[in-house]
């Protein structure tokens, strides 16, 4: 691993470069801009084309209230549900317009010397630089498997953003390591917005109340096809809470928002989203085997419900635009700090689809197998 600091730049513009030679763009590039209408959609990592029946019976059933103003009622009862969810209080839940809003408010935290763990999420990065704050890269590396060193990062740091499973690499990192950057004065954030799609949750740290400056970032976009309405929230000390939530407006989350929070956090929805996991880390595995049959297809060691891709060196960009034109959305590497044009992250889905995948990178891919070097 090891560490590069960059300074604050504008975001505007495409693929455009600061001072140091560093992208600034990219760190505001998600997959829903690769997944245009009318392609068959790898490059998010939702589930599903639409929330369950059940939940979207119970969401329809807030538009008569919707005259009225969201009330501290149902955020309090939201609130009370997650906690329950995560055997905490209710005053160290914050309900978030998705957890992108809680990364949006880090800057509220006035951290002098922040720390990304890259290859991420990179909104995080996004909103503190945003802010005008310098913020220090510390990267994995693919020969470790992507795995965290927490000595890597600067013990001079005061807020450090991990995710875990970490977006794209797919990497689970123990819930040892991550402890292991928790230090008094500093805000240790981690970004859980896959934790529900790993069968019983495995190195989360959602119920860790003890741990000194822990904030942890929750999602419900993934699991419940819940994207547009933009619905998670945060874990915290509720000293930390009140801080992320000074600069918020009245009414952050909306009536539906709240609901779905509510509903997400109860024992059946809980249940549900296990069984859920538990069958996407078997179409996981499938897909990642026929990827791997591929050939000049690297499938990078991973966990989460998507796989990051490595494809021959110099190829990617082509292949990615092959992909396009023949009906496939893939999510580029090369907006993740750490990884480059020949990376592609795609996601889980049905083996269908997952034919068609490997079909067109076999196509793609063709022109250069004399170039490929096949094991015996």
């Amino acid at each position: 691993m090891h560490t590069i600091t960059v300074g604050c730049t504008a975001m505007a513009g495409v693929l455009q470069s600061d001072d140091e030679g560093y992208d600034t763009s990219p760190l505001r590039y998600h997959g829903d801009v690769d997944a245009m209408p009318g392609l068959l959609d790898f490059a998010v990592n939702v589930q599903g084309s639409a929330p369950p029946p059940w939940l979207r019976d119970r969401l329809a059933a807030t538009l008569d209230g919707l005259a009225r103003y969201p009330s501290a009622a149902h955020d309090a009862a939201a609130r009370a549900a997650v906690a329950r969810r995560h055997a905490r209080s209710p005053d160290e839940v914050l309900v978030l317009a998705g957890s992108a809003e809680g990364f949006a408010l880090l800057p509220a935290l006035r951290p002098r010397r922040p720390v990304v763990v890259h290859p991420g999420f990179t909104e995080p990065e996004a909103a503190l630089r945003g802010a005008g704050l310098d913020v220090t890269r510390v990267h994995t590396d693919e020969a470790t498997g992507h795995r965290l060193d927490p000595g890597a990062v600067p013990g001079d740091a005061d807020l450090v953003v991990i995710g875990n499973p970490t977006n794209p690499t797919g990497v689970l990192h123990p819930a040892a390591a991550i402890r292991a950057l928790a230090r008094p004065g500093r805000v240790l954030v981690v970004d859980e917005a896959f934790a529900d799609a790993l069968p019983g949750e495995p190195e989360s740290l959602a119920g860790e109340c003890a741990l000194p400056g822990l904030l942890v970032l929750r999602s419900l976009t993934k699991t419940w096809a819940l994207a547009g309405l933009r619905a998670g929230y945060a874990l915290g000390a509720p000293d930390l809470i009140a801080r992320l939530a000074a600069p918020r407006p009245q009414w952050p989350v909306g009536t539906i928002a709240l609901e779905a929070v509510l509903a997400c956090s109860e024992p059946a929805a809980v249940a549900e989203a296990e069984r859920a996991a538990h069958a996407l880390i078997a179409a996981r595995a499938a897909q990642a085997a026929a990827l791997a049959a591929v050939v000049g297809v690297t499938v990078l060691p991973g966990q989460a419900p998507y796989l990051l891709l490595r494809l021959p060196d110099g190829h990617g960009a082509r292949v990615r635009g092959e992909l396009r034109a023949a009906g496939i959305a893939v999510r580029r590497g090369d907006t993740f700090p750490g990884l480059g044009p020949d990376h592609l992250r795609v996601a889980v889905r049905p083996p269908e689809q997952v034919a068609r995948l490997v079909d067109a990178l076999s196509t793609a891919l063709s022109p250069v197998l004399h170039e490929i070097e096949v094991p015996a």
